[in-house]
Parts: structure tokens; C-alpha cells; sequence
């Protein structure tokens, strides 16, 4: 209807019937179930939404989509949204798709429709290249559809796959997930779970004790920490709902928008040339003496800052993101204060997931090298160490991001091979003068190689002090290496940040190419 000012005004009734079905949704499951959820220390959907995107941005879709489930209990609970809240927002500005499930409508169960409110913002963030961020807290399929809720949850699987490599993909587990709901999850490039509040499992504790006997708590089988520490399922921990929404923010800062953008880089407060003398005596010159890597990552790092992804899980290697020079940089490292920086099945599954997403995403590596070799055991060996230990050479072979590499002591035998070496397409390798590279460490080498001069020496121990060191300088010295071209320079710990980010500059613009192919085939 037109106003005498030329105006179009909607019919009182039509508003007044938008705003009742608007109040509706945002009731969610009713204030009931609304206060059982906050009870348990847990925020609702839409609060999640609210607080993980910039105020005033999120646009929601569907909601007023209910659910088409034909059995005849379910006719009386239709609830507008169908326990998902689904649409777009910004975080720091830069456009985000999210879903959030709704525990308190049926226990955040899939339905149909629930699946394809979730579909539909999956399609449109890979059709804009926009992030997808799920928060998880469902109780699973919602039994009374179904086919129509396991084909949701493949729907969503295949979405998942799809938009692998081009989106980047974030799951936060704010409560539980259980059964083929944990595939999802699985499949994205990260995942959150909060403590004593989530868990993760394919069967629960009541079906494991019924099949196998064994008797198991929720939080043992599939909680935060377990899934942090023991199975590497899930790669951050946080305490509460908002510690988590907030690590979300944190970590899009480092990464593009799509595969087609370079990652968001910030202004440097941190002066590119600042030079730490500490640098020169973090490395023990003996190579037996540990010491924490992060001494080394921090002091080259903007703000001396390392944002550590699966922190908790294969201590032996660490991972993470941090700037230089302004630049989001992924970090690969071995660390010697945790079974001697050696490479293991989890390191090496962990740090070819790691480098492997930052390849993906335009990311560029920036390794610290500091490895005596692969864990040995029978253990190891019968536990497909081969197989594994290749996923991070695949990882790193094929990557053709920026790749630059820092020897800070250790690089003995295929270990050295696999971390990012020369030989393997990094693009700048460094060494510091505590560097030892050769197919094993010095003492091993002259117990084979001198065994018997050793042994009629008048003083074998002595003998042997002289032929290690012999043969540290002969064949284990960076300088050898560096005379072969291995080595582009080695350097003085101290400048390790103005090198790097100088690096980094010369390589802004490396283009580098895979040969044409489907995809590769890497040893899973």
C-alpha cells in the first residue's frame, strides 16, 4: 500500500506476524532447555554466533526451516530452524560462513533439512572463497528420519572433501559428537574442543563395554585432552565456550580467505633487523644436551610470538604459525627437549598434516632442523614408521610454497633428507656453525667405521673422543655440506631473523609448479 508520500508501507499484519515467527527461532528450544545449557557451561547457538562474529554482522539463512520428519510424534514439535542456525558474518572484517547446531531442539540432532541448511552456506563459501567455521553439539542423527539424515550427514561429507584445499575449514566441538557426526570434523583443516564440555567417539563407553568389555568415562574415551595428547584428533584445547570462539579469531588471522589469496599480513611494530645474542647460546655444544626449540623460534619471530597448533600431541615436533617481518609464516620444527627432536609415526603424521595445509593455503615454511633420525623399535617399525615417516617427506616434496630451513645442530641420516633439505625443493637452507649433517651421529660412525682401531688403541675411550671428532670436522661439518651447494650459507645464529625475513622477501614472488596430474598419490 502507498502513502500519500509515495512510500510503501507493509501491512501491520505482516510485520507483526514476521516479528512472532523472528521471536520464535530465537527461542531456539524454549527458555527451558535454554537454562539446561547455560547450567552445564555451555552458550547457545546463536550466542556462539553472536560472539565469534563482528557485532551486527551475521546474516542468517533458513531460519524458519522446519523439519519434514513423518513420524507422527514429531508432527507437535516443529521449531523454526530445525536446530541449526546457519548464514554469514565478518571476523576483523574479512567474511566468514558459520553453522552452529542447536542442542537445545532435539538434542542438536540431523535432520534432512537441519543438513541442508548447513550444505547450502558450504556451497556458497566455496562459491565466494570464504571460511567455513562449524560449532559441533549435536547428539547425533536424529534417529526418527532415518536414510534421509545419514544421507545429511554424507551431503555434508562430500561438501567437506570438496571444499578441502580451497577453503579453509574450522571445527570447534562444543559438546558432543558421536557416531558418522565425527566425520565431518575429521575431514576440515582444524579442530577445537572444549574441556570437560565436548567429546568425540564413534561408539560411546555404554557400546564399547557391551562389545569388548571394557569399561571407559566419556571424557577418557573421547575428550578434549585425549583427543589432544593421545589421539591427535583434535588440535587446540580450550577451557570455555568463549576461549574457544575467541582461538577461532585468533587463528583465521594467519590464514587467506581461499587458496587463490596470500595470507592477511600485518604491520611489522617489530624492527626486521633486531639481532638477539642469546641466539648464540641457546644450541649446547655438545650434541648430546637438550634444549627447547621454542627458545630459538621465539627469539626470531615478530613479538616474539608462536602460535602452537597440536601442542599437546607428538611433543617431539612442533607446529605452529607466527610472523616475520609482517609475513604469516608456518613453522615446522623438531624439538630436542622431547625424545631428542627424533622423527616418530605421530611427528611425522602431525608435521605432513601442517605442512601440507600451508601448501594449500599459500602459506609459506619455515623450518628448524634439529633431528638425529627415526624413532627405532620394533614398535615403530611394525607400526608402519616407513609409511608414516613418508607422509612428511611427500609433504614436503610436494609443497611449492616458500620453503627455508634453518640447521641449528643435528641432521642425521633419511631424517635429514625429510626435513625440507635441498635435495627436496626447499628453496633456502641454512646452517649455524653447531650444525652436524651425516648418515649418523659421530660416536655411532666410528664404532662402525674404526671399530677395530679402537678397540687396540691403549686407551680406547680417548681413541675414540679423537676419531669422533675427526669425524665431525671431515664429513659432519656444515661447511662440507655447504661446499657441495647443500647449504646455501651458514650462519651466525644471532642474524637468523634478518636472514629469514630477508628470505622471505626474495621469495615473494617464487612460482613453482607439480607436474599435470590428477593428484598424487601420498602413502596413507
Amino acid at each position: 500500500m502507498a502513502t500519500s508520500e509515495g512510500k510503501i508501507e507493509q501491512p501491520v499484519g505482516g510485520l507483526s506476524k514476521l516479528a512472532e515467527r523472528n521471536a520464535a527461532a530465537l527461542e531456539g528450544g524454549g527458555s527451558e532447555r535454554v537454562d539446561r545449557q547455560h547450567a552445564a557451561g555451555k552458550m547457545t547457538a546463536r550466542e556462539r554466533v553472536e560472539f565469534l562474529l563482528d557485532d551486527g554482522t551475521f546474516e542468517e539463512f533458513d531460519r524458519f526451516k522446519k523439519h519434514r520428519c513423518l513420524d507422527f510424534r514429531m508432527q507437535d514439535q516443529q521449531y523454526p530452524g530445525d536446530g541449526v542456525v546457519a548464514g554469514h558474518g565478518l571476523i576483523d572484517g574479512r567474511r566468514v560462513f558459520v553453522f552452529a547446531q542447536d542442542f537445545t531442539v532435539f538434542g542438536g540432532s540431523l535432520s534432512e533439512t537441519n543438513a541442508e541448511k548447513i550444505c547450502k552456506v558450504m556451497d556458497l563459501a566455496m562459491k565466494v572463497g570464504a571460511p567455513v567455521i562449524g560449532l559441533n553439539d549435536s547428539g547425533g542423527a536424529r534417529i526418527q528420519e532415518g536414510v534421509q539424515s545419514l544421507g545429511g550427514y554424507a551431503d555434508i561429507f562430500l561438501r567437506n572433501t570438496l571444499a578441502s584445499g580451497v577453503v579453509p575449514q574450522i571445527s570447534a566441538i562444543m559438546g558432543p559428537c558421536a557416531g558418522g557426526a565425527v566425520y565431518s570434523p575429521a575431514i576440515t583443516d582444524f579442530n577445537i574442543m572444549v574441556k570437560k564440555t565436548s567429546y568425540m567417539f564413534i561408539t560411546g563407553p555404554d557400546v564399547i563395554k557391551t562389545v569388548t568389555h571394557e569399561e571407559v568415562s566419556k571424557e577418557e574415551l573421547g575428550g578434549a585432552m585425549t583427543h589432544n595428547s593421545v589421539s591427535g584428533v583434535a588440535h587446540f584445547a580450550a577451557d570455555t565456550d568463549e576461549d574457544c570462539l575467541r582461538l577461532i579469531r585468533e587463528l583465521l588471522s594467519f590464514i587467506p580467505s581461499n587458496n587463490l589469496e596470500d595470507p592477511p599480513r600485518l604491520a611489522a611494530n617489530d624492527p626486521v633487523d633486531r639481532m638477539d645474542d642469546h641466539l648464540n647460546s641457546i644450541v649446547p655444544e655438545s650434541p648430546n644436551i637438550p634444549y627447547d626449540i621454542r627458545d630459538i623460534i621465539h627469539a626470531v619471530v615478530d613479538d616474539r610470538y608462536l602460535f602452537e597448533v597440536h601442542e599437546h600431541y607428538a611433543k617431539n615436533i612442533v607446529v605452529g604459525f607466527a610472523r616475520l617481518g609482517g609475513r604469516s609464516v608456518g613453522i615446522v620444527a623438531n624439538q630436542p627437549a622431547h625424545l631428542a627432536g627424533v622423527l616418530d609415526i605421530d611427528a611425522s603424521i602431525k608435521a605432513a598434516r601442517f605442512v601440507r595445509f600451508c601448501d594449500c593455503f599459500n602459506i609459506p615454511l619455515i623450518t628448524f632442523e634439529d633431528v638425529p633420525g627415526f624413532l627405532p623399535g620394533v614398535q615403530q617399525e611394525h607400526g608402519g614408521i616407513i609409511r608414516h615417516g613418508a607422509k612428511l617427506l611427500y609433504a614436503f616434496a610436494e609443497a611449492t610454497v616458500p620453503k627455508i630451513t634453518v640447521i641449528t645442530r643435528k641432521a642425521y641420516g633419511g631424517a635429514y633428507c625429510v626435513m625440507a633439505s635441498k635435495h627436496i625443493r626447499a628453496d633456502i637452507n641454512f646452517a649455524y656453525p653447531t650444525a652436524e649433517i651425516a648418515v649418523m651421529g659421530a660416536e655411532g660412525a666410528v664404532g662402525i667405521l674404526y671399530r677395530r682401531e679402537i678397540a687396540q688403541a691403549d686407551n680406547p675411550q680417548a681413541e675414540s673422543r679423537q676419531r669422533a671428532d675427526e669425524f665431525r670436522e671431515k664429513f659432519a661439518s656444515p661447511y662440507v655440506a655447504a661446499e657441495r651447494g647443500f647449504i646455501d650459507e651458514v650462519i651466525e645464529p644471532r642474524l637468523t631473523r634478518l636472514r629469514l625475513v630477508r628470505a622471505l622477501e626474495l621469495l615473494e614472488t617464487k612460482r613453482d609448479q607439480n607436474p599435470p596430474k590428477k593428484h598424487g598419490n601420498i602413502p596413507l
